[in-house]
């Protein structure tokens, strides 16, 4: 008897020229563990909602684990989050998320990422947001995608610039004790400005009921 793939997104891949997004597996997240250590942002800055990197380090590797095993178990086709683990030159150096909440229905994703310090500055943050966008969009049938950055983030804020999110409003937060104000930013199939280069999917038709795409 032939069964059902119980995780099709263990065969989903995405390429673009330099990286390699695989969906998060155990491996994969020690070297992702391994990264954060190396260092995501200078200390004096904070660019996420939730300050995970803040942890002391006898607990960052435990918790980041469970972080991503929660969202691996939570998953249904209403209500996802897809961590993508980022390759460069086979090893991992960051991750790119995509998450849709009630998919089925609004047709809409949310993004987010983080890459190791050592990384940045090379446009690698905009190559993987745009391989989710393009997967989002021409895979999954999405309608809309939301980032947001703080206003203090400039790197992010360049990102989404290039790709041609919008400003869609603002929310003020408690960060670090201190209020700071994030953007809200949004894009569309029409207004996402394309890379030269077209994404390689692999493994994507088993994962669309999984998805709500189906």
């Amino acid at each position: 008897m032939d069964y059902p793939e119980p995780w099709p997104l263990r065969r989903l891949v995405l390429r673009t020229p330099r990286l390699e997004l695989r969906p998060d597996d155990d491996a994969g997240l020690l070297e992702l563990v391994e990264e954060a250590y190396r260092g995501v942002h200078p200390p004096e800055q904070m660019p996420f909602l939730v300050p995970w990197t803040d942890s002391e380090p006898a607990h960052l590797g435990r918790r980041m684990l469970q972080f991503y095993w929660d969202a691996r178990g939570r998953l249904t086709p209403d209500n996802w989050s897809i961590h993508f683990l980022v390759r460069l030159e086979g090893r991992v150096i960051g991750e790119q998320t995509v998450t849709g909440r009630d998919f089925r229905v609004v047709r809409e994703v949310d993004t987010g990422s983080w890459i190791g310090m050592r990384h940045q500055g090379g446009g690698i943050g905009t190559e993987m947001r745009a391989a989710v966008l393009a997967f989002a969009f021409d895979h999954l049938g999405a309608v809309r995608a939301r980032s947001g950055a703080f206003t203090d983030n400039i790197a992010s804020r360049r990102v989404s610039e290039r790709l041609g999110y919008r400003t869609d409003g603002s929310s003020w937060f408690a960060r670090r004790g201190r209020p700071a104000e994030e953007l809200r930013l949004t894009v569309t199939p029409d207004l996402f400005v394309r890379p030269e280069w077209k994404l390689q999917v692999e493994g994507v038709e088993p994962c669309l009921a999984l998805l709500g795409a189906g």
